[in-house]
């Protein structure tokens, strides 16, 4: 006859197992960038639709968003509104993993020169800044081919690049443009990001003292800041998202020269053509994604957490508050 164990028999062995990885310094280094990705990735799957709208607005389409959303059901299919989800989750398994994994870090070594003490707003906006520009660094092959994918439909028929995924698209731009054609844009894709991060980061602690003064507590504390970040982050980084979708799909002339020769050039014929709000093209549809996904980020990163403190697989060091964890997608 068998003899089954009693339920719980196992349980102090998997408790010593967590227990192990607890102290297991490679787990303590790579759990921040594990936690940062896996949430990242989780709100892209939610708000790839709304970016492909944010992205053909930008790129001239007419309609507002829902009438945008509309023709491209009508025209190309509802599965086209996830054109470029390879890329996507490829951008936030290298750009969030690597933002907030380094915003970690960089927080921690911060407060160890501190003594262990809060940080001021000021230094918390510092390493928001250093992280997310550093982030955006390796995320740009993966933004490239995102931007790319998603404005293939925008296109003539004779023009289109037809990637066929995120991994066809990466080699036929090495093979084109070479290797460093994988970076275009990403001088203004790192300020992009270094805008958005201090835009969040600046207004997301004054939010929440607003809020918590005016008697509100938990959860709407928690959506509420996200909200007015997620505003305030998509004001100072949408001129530079802007900008940053105009390099990364523009294609040679006839005469084989370029539409613009760089971020500054972009933005100064930008400017003169359309004028200061021509940066701004696309607002209402890049807050809507702005601030959902911060939420969802945040949301999945607690939960991500709530499981490893259940687990008791925390890790020796903590990791910033949510709303340093969540600054944008």
């Amino acid at each position: 006859h068998l003899t089954v164990p009693p339920p719980d028999s196992q349980a102090p062995e998997v408790a010593g197992a967590m227990g192990g990885l607890k102290e297991n310094p490679v787990w303590n280094g790579v759990k921040p960038f594990m936690n940062g990705g896996l949430s990242g990735m989780s709100a892209t799957c939610v708000i790839q639709p709304i970016d492909i709208v944010k992205v053909r607005l930008q790129l001239g389409s007419t309609g507002g968003p829902i009438g945008v959303a509309a023709n491209i059901i009508k025209n190309e299919g509802f599965t086209t509104l996830y054109t470029g989800l390879s890329a996507g989750l490829l951008r936030q398994a290298t750009y969030t993993t690597a933002r907030l994994g380094l915003h970690t870090n960089i927080t921690n070594k911060l407060k160890e020169i501190n003594g262990g003490a809060a940080l001021p707003l000021s230094w918390k906006a510092g390493a928001g800044l250093a992280a997310g520009g550093l982030g955006a660094i390796f995320g740009s092959p993966a933004d490239l081919s995102l931007i790319r994918m998603q404005a293939d439909g925008t296109l003539p028929v004779d023009q289109r690049r037809n990637y066929k995924g995120v991994g066809d698209a990466l080699v036929s731009i090495v093979r084109e443009e070479g290797a460093g054609g994988l970076f275009t844009g990403a001088g203004t894709t790192a300020i992009r990001a270094m805008a958005l991060n201090m835009g969040m980061l600046a207004s997301n602690d004054q939010a929440k003292e607003s809020l918590k003064a005016a008697g509100f507590t938990g959860a709407p504390v928690t959506f509420g800041a996200s909200a007015i970040a997620g505003f305030f982050a998509s004001f100072f980084s949408l001129p530079f998202d802007y900008v940053k979708t105009q390099l990364q799909k523009m294609k040679p002339l006839p005469d084989g020269t370029m539409p613009y020769s760089g971020m500054i050039d972009c933005a100064g014929k930008t400017f003169i053509e359309g004028g200061p709000l021509k940066f701004y093209t696309g607002f209402p549809t890049y807050y809507v994604r702005i601030a959902p996904h911060a939420m969802i980020t945040l949301i999945a990163l607690d939960a991500i957490q709530q499981f490893q403190k259940k687990n008791d697989i925390e890790g020796q060091r903590g990791e910033p508050g949510g709303a340093a964890r969540a600054e944008g997608p």
